[in-house]
């Protein structure tokens, strides 16, 4: 197993974070360490569930990049 890409997302009140290579995986919080330590749990449980399903477990797919832009 790798590293999932996890999606943070902030809004004016809270914030949010969701896992592309794994559906329903999502997490909302108060502070950006909330919502890390909430996905973390929510990975873990998605892929107990997955496995207790006797389903394979998605490997971690989703590339990732940044790209700097002048302001």
């Amino acid at each position: 197993m790798g590293e999932y890409v996890v999606i943070y997302e902030q809004d004016s009140e809270s914030w949010g974070a969701w896992v592309p290579d794994l559906p329903g995986s999502v997490a909302a919080g108060n502070t950006r360490a909330d919502v890390e330590q909430l996905i973390r749990e929510a990975i873990e449980l998605r892929i107990e569930s997955v496995r207790a399903h006797g389903e394979p477990v998605p490997e971690p797919a989703s590339p990732v990049g940044a790209v700097a832009v002048a302001a």
